[in-house]
């Protein structure tokens, strides 16, 4: 028996949820060390709040994995963790650049560190079964497609949500000003208007996407999977440490590249507002709630959204093509190697609109983080153990941004005197060496199409 060919906008339908996802989260990647800052986080600091992202992604994306793998019910496999990790990243998304409303219970820096927390962890409730639900439901010719219209609408959503700040201030002339410990009225409701695009567009999803039933999945053959199935059904959370201990060589070879990967993804979203208002902007390195530092942080927005138009772009019109004439491996590496030089550049700038060029470098690197690795992926695995491994997989996502969380701020204030620049500069080494490593990858898809 085989999975049925899925047309483009079943596929779109399919991933559309991503676009809120992503809008949230791109709000979230552009604005969250602006709000910190203003809240009273010091710049060596950033890295330690930002480490609550990946240890939620550490602790729940296996679990939610595991747990989808073996759940269904009325609404499906996947989809009830969609709308539930949707309802509360939203929670978290309108309260977190309001967290001065609770200084009378804490302080407002660490109210707004717990809504961090609450994002991400949903963010991560909701992220992975949508990876999952891809791999699920496409047959293997259809995985980079798959992949690519996902990241595409990763790109959308992330445009809209990093340029919505501006946006509300140039185009609606809504105010960017605050005092000294708010937060502008424009950051507000961006993360506002975020949380309500989140919700509607992972109800498009919920409504136009029907799951395979366990019974149709276990009729599925999949040749290309390293992975055999037990017939026992039954399981334990604890499985996860015995299936992570068994993972597909494929994964253990990605590992490595998802380490550099994001290793470099992470030192760019901490640091980037304050390398841009410093050695872009001029500004002092402890000003943080000037007018030009709240213009510098409406920029980092638009300079993120630029990086997501270009990896929309990229993998809705280039990608599968690419991947198709010279493979997945090559498209991923040289993919990394522009994104490399695009950070690396930026010291070079000489004004805030320059930045633009090393942020359409990025975002082609970006297109391909975000489909190549999961299109390789996936056909190393078994499909009742999609939902798992994609979880697991997750822990290579989150391990360097914990360690760079770790050591970054130290390293930018004992080693290069609190000038977050050459954060970004280690970053695109590290995308470098992440290109080197793919092509140590056994991609098994490619192998079985050219034999």
């Amino acid at each position: 028996m085989e999975k049925r060919k899925l047309s483009f906008w079943e596929i779109w339908n399919m991933s559309f949820g991503f676009l809120g996802i992503q809008m949230g989260f791109a709000l979230q990647n552009a604005n969250a060390s602006r709000i910190l800052q203003i809240f009273g986080a010091d710049v060596h600091e950033l890295s330690w709040f930002w480490i609550i992202a990946p240890l939620m992604g550490l602790i729940v994306q296996p679990v939610i994995g595991h747990y989808s793998d073996k759940t269904w019910g009325r609404f499906g496999r996947r989809k009830p963790f969609f709308l539930v990790g949707a309802i509360l990243a939203s929670v978290g998304l309108i309260l977190m650049p309001q967290a001065n409303i609770f200084i009378s219970v804490l302080p407002a820096l660490w109210v707004g560190a717990g809504m961090l927390m609450i994002m991400d962890a949903s963010f991560n409730i909701a992220m992975e079964p949508f990876r999952a639900l891809v791999g699920d439901s496409l047959r293997t010719d259809q995985r980079t497609a798959g992949f690519s219209i996902q990241t595409s609408l990763i790109g959308f959503g992330a445009v809209i949500g990093s340029a919505l700040p501006y946006v509300l201030t140039k185009w609606f002339d809504i105010s960017n000003n605050a005092v000294p410990g708010s937060i502008p009225l424009n950051l507000k409701l961006s993360f506002i208007i975020g949380a309500a695009v989140l919700i509607g567009s992972i109800l498009v999803t919920l409504f136009t996407t029907k799951e395979y039933t366990p019974e149709e999945l276990a009729n599925f053959v999949d040749p290309q999977s390293e992975i055999d199935i037990p017939s026992e059904e039954k399981s334990k959370l604890t499985d996860i440490f015995s299936d992570f201990a068994k993972m597909p060589t494929t994964m253990r070879q990605l590992s490595w590249v998802q380490f550099f990967s994001w290793f470099g993804l992470f030192g760019m979203w901490v640091f980037t507002t304050p390398a841009i208002a410093h050695h872009i902007y001029g500004l002092p390195l402890d000003d943080t709630s000037s007018q030009q530092y709240q213009d510098a942080g409406d920029w980092v927005g638009i300079l993120f959204g630029v990086y997501n138009l270009v990896s929309a772009i990229i993998a809705l019109f280039f990608l599968p093509y690419i991947a198709k004439k010279i493979g997945r491996k090559s498209t991923h590496a040289v993919s990394l190697i522009i994104g490399g030089i695009g950070l690396i550049s930026i010291y070079f700038m000489p004004n805030e609109d320059w930045v633009v060029l090393p942020m359409i470098l990025i975002g082609v690197a970006w297109a391909s983080i975000l489909a190549m690795p999961y299109a390789i992926l996936a056909g190393s695995i078994a499909p009742k153990k999609m939902g798992v491994y994609m979880g697991i997989f997750n822990f290579f996502v989150v391990i360097p941004q914990i360690v760079n969380a770790l050591i970054g701020g130290p390293i930018v204030k004992y080693l290069y005197n609190g000038d977050a620049i050459y954060a970004l500069i280690t970053s695109g080494v590290s995308f470098l060496i992440a290109a080197l490593l793919v092509y140590k990858v056994k991609d098994v898809d490619d192998t079985v199409q050219k034999s």
